[in-house]
C-alpha cells in the first residue's frame, strides 16, 4: 500500500478520533484501534499502544477547553481517576500476558456499549441539571466510583478501548452529570489514563519505531480534530450536544460492526 494512502487512513482515523474526544470524551482506540489493525495491519497491541498515545494531547487540549468553560467537575470525579488509572496499568501487562486472546470479545463488548449509549442519547438523553448528583451520598459516590473505575481502567489498558464511552455512560447515567460536565470530566481523566496506557504498552510492546508514522499521523489528526470539537461543544445548548454525540457514536459503532463483523 502506498505511504500516502497510509497517512490518508491514519487522518481518517484520527478525524473520527478527535471528534469522538472533542464531542462524547471517547478514547481514540474506539476508532484508531480497528482502523489500524483492518487496514494497515499493526499488531492489535501496538495499535492500542498508537491509539492510547494519540489520546493523550487530544484529551489535554479538550480538557483545556472545558475547563474554560466551567465544564469539568474534580470534587465529584477524583477517586474515579485514581482508581482507572491505578487500574490501567495492571491491564495492559494483563493483556500482554494473555497474549490478547479474548481481544475480540472485549473488543465485541466495547462496540455494542457504544451503540447503546449513542442510542440512549438520541432516546432518553441527560437532563441538563445533574439532578441525580445531587441526590446521591458521599458513600454512594465513592462505592459506585472505585467499582465502575476498576472495570474501566482494566479495560482501557487490556484493549485500549471503551475507557472514554464507559466514564461518559457511569458519568451520566450512575451519578447523574450533565452532557457538557460529563464529557469534560471524562476527557480529563482520560489524559491521565491515556499516557498510563501508553506508556504501557510500548515499555512492554515496543513497536514504536516501526510505525512512527502512524503514531504522528494519528496524534496530529487527533489533536486538530478534537480541538475544533471540543470549541463546538462548549459552545452550543445541551440538546444539540446530546443529539451530536447520540449521532456520532451510533454512526461510528454501525460503522465499525460492518467493518469487523460484515467485511
Amino acid at each position: 500500500m502506498p505511504i500516502t494512502l497510509q497517512i490518508v487512513i491514519c487522518m481518517l482515523a484520527g478525524l473520527g478520533a478527535g471528534l469522538g474526544t472533542g464531542f462524547a470524551g471517547m478514547s481514540a482506540a474506539a476508532v484508531i484501534g480497528p482502523m489500524l489493525i483492518v487496514f494497515l495491519d499493526v499488531s492489535p497491541y501496538t495499535a492500542v499502544g498508537i491509539a492510547l498515545a494519540s489520546d493523550v494531547l487530544a484529551s489535554a487540549v479538550s480538557t483545556v477547553i472545558y475547563a474554560r468553560n466551567k465544564n469539568i467537575d474534580i470534587k465529584n470525579s477524583w477517586i474515579l481517576l485514581v482508581t482507572v488509572v491505578a487500574t490501567t496499568l495492571g491491564g495492559c501487562f494483563v493483556g500482554d500476558v494473555l497474549n490478547r486472546t479474548n481481544s475480540g470479545i472485549m473488543g465485541g463488548v466495547s462496540i455494542f456499549a457504544m451503540l447503546l449509549l449513542g442510542l440512549r442519547f438520541l432516546l432518553f438523553p441527560p437532563k441538563s441539571g445533574g439532578e441525580k448528583l445531587l441526590n446521591l451520598s458521599k458513600t454512594q459516590r465513592i462505592v459506585r466510583s472505585v467499582l465502575c473505575g476498576l472495570v474501566i481502567g482494566f479495560v482501557c489498558g487490556f484493549v485500549g478501548a471503551g475507557g472514554g464511552i464507559m466514564m461518559l455512560m457511569l458519568l451520566t447515567g450512575v451519578l447523574g452529570f450533565e452532557t457538557k460536565s460529563a464529557v469534560g470530566t471524562s476527557v480529563f481523566i482520560m489524559t491521565f489514563t491515556a499516557l498510563t496506557g501508553a506508556i504501557g504498552h510500548f515499555a512492554i510492546d515496543g513497536g514504536l519505531a516501526e510505525n512512527w508514522i502512524y503514531l504522528v499521523t494519528c496524534i496530529v489528526s487527533t489533536l486538530v480534530f478534537a480541538q475544533v470539537a471540543s470549541f463546538v461543544a462548549n459552545k452550543i445548548k445541551t440538546k444539540w450536544l446530546n443529539l451530536i454525540v447520540g449521532i456520532l457514536l451510533t454512526a461510528l459503532s454501525i460503522a465499525v460492526i460492518i467493518v469487523e463483523y460484515f467485511i
